[in-house]
């Protein structure tokens, strides 16, 4: 495959594949950051350097997505996951319901944990299609006095996506961890957005939270400090250790995008990449099928189907054997998911595409 050290194409939806370069300037970190003699794993997250890195990070940040001045940004800890909880437990006061969205698995974790603090209501939800469609925002029946309304923005199971900001009444919350910094966005149509770390902007460990100063201002009080939103904001994501690593790590992939011209140019580069995959499913004549309906495909995770699961299950150990690894698909969905995130290779799609090609050739 010509990739370097050796290296296979991770096809994985998660933790997501990491530029070669930040790989190769993390060794510096790793072992002598700065000639600080220790690794950023070692130092003290009070230090002035660590300072530097995590003030870096955020405002790389900022200008790569256009952060306004009247939000503020934390580095958390306890993915995704812990915000399902955290933001009702803030956000969702008594006598007043959340509206939820729900395309997919993660929309469903997400309501299930927020059912624990009050009340809530589906506004929508795919399941009867098995998640093949994101609907249009605007055209949903909300809640009048909904403390908030949640969508995620892209489904990594099923392979659905919204393309778009909505411009709502009720503040908007968004979990975008399987596809923020794919695409410019506009911050200010948000009261909330988050996102793990470890699929588009670094390993494992970070939750990035981009949150409005006046809905922060809404924020139960009294919870325990490392729930609190106004505790984290107030200690500058220093409220206890940090995952120091990971926020070096994003720092180095958030310069890498903005060297690599913003978010701008990662949108168009995810949109070619996707589209190889896609055009290889769209001219297969009906061997392979996708599972997502055209307009809502996801330009993250691309989801089909093959005619069997014999022939399944042989198309994912020959393209292991290829270098292309982690193409089995969902038990959910079946068939094949192949993940390209950010910083996913072109190449890779292109082996891909190629692949699927001769394979569907081969089988007849």
């Amino acid at each position: 495959m010509g990739q370097p050290y050796n290296r296979i194409f991770n096809f994985s939806a998660g933790p997501g594949v990491l530029p070669i370069e930040v790989l190769e300037q993390a060794k510096e970190g790793l072992m002598n950051y700065k000639d600080a003699g220790m690794s950023v794993m070692e130092m003290s997250h009070r230090s002035k350097a660590f300072e530097t890195i995590i003030q870096e990070a955020e405002a790389d940040l900022r200008t790569l997505m256009g952060v306004p001045d009247n939000y503020k940004v934390l580095f958390l800890q306890g993915g995704a996951s812990t915000q399902f909880a955290m933001i009702p437990m803030s956000f969702l006061p008594a006598g007043k319901p959340a509206d939820y969205v729900v395309t997919g698995a993660w929309g469903k974790k997400a309501i299930e944990s927020a059912k624990v603090y009050g009340a809530t209501n589906l506004v929508f939800d795919a399941k009867a299609e098995n998640y093949n469609y994101v609907p249009d925002l605007a055209s949903l029946m909300y809640t009048s006095d909904a403390a908030f309304v949640h969508f995620t923005t892209n489904e990594t199971i099923q392979g659905v996506q919204f393309h778009s900001d909505p411009t709502l009444a009720a503040p908007v919350v968004c979990d975008m961890s399987s596809d923020i910094m794919s695409r410019p966005v506009d911050v200010s149509k948000y009261a909330l957005i988050y996102a793990g770390a470890q699929k588009n902007m670094g390993p494992a460990g970070a939750t990035v939270v981009i949150i409005r100063d006046d809905f922060l201002e809404e924020g139960k009080f009294g919870l325990p400090p490392m729930f609190d939103y106004k505790v984290q904001v107030e200690n500058g994501s220093l409220y206890n250790t940090p995952p120091c690593w990971t926020i070096y790590i994003c720092g180095l992939v958030y310069k890498k995008l903005i060297s690599d011209g913003g978010l701008a140019a990662s949108q168009q580069r995810n949109a070619a990449k996707a589209k190889l995959i896609y055009d290889a499913v769209d001219n297969s004549g009906g061997f392979y099928k996708g599972h997502s309906q055209p307009e809502s495909r996801s330009v993250m995770n691309i989801t089909f189907t093959l005619p069997n699961e014999d022939l399944t299950n042989q198309f994912v150990k020959e393209t292991e054997a290829a270098g292309l690894d982690g193409l089995k698909g969902h038990r959910s969905v079946g068939g094949i998911r192949a993940t390209a995130y950010n910083s996913f290779p072109v190449e890779g799609c292109e082996a891909l595409a190629t692949a699927m090609k001769d394979f569907a050739a081969k089988i007849g």
